[in-house]
């Protein structure tokens, strides 16, 4: 069974903008990886805090260096 991608809105934590990412199924408990901000383009830490088959919860922080 393929399993499909979860649709999340994050808020960028430099600009402050809402938008939506797709979070990947296979991704486990404690791995992150790094999205760039769709509205301001600067680098966003997306961290899966939690992922079963129904809801995968995620934290977003600033990648140290990029900031103003």
């Amino acid at each position: 069974m393929r399993e499909e991608l979860s649709e999340k809105n994050i808020t960028c934590p430099y600009c402050w903008e809402t938008f939506s990412v797709l979070i990947e199924p296979s991704l486990e408990v404690g791995e992150s990886y790094i999205e760039d901000c769709y509205i301001c383009c600067r680098p966003i830490e997306i961290f899966i805090a939690h992922n079963s088959h129904d809801s995968v919860d995620i934290r977003v922080s600033r990648i140290e260096g990029n900031e103003f």
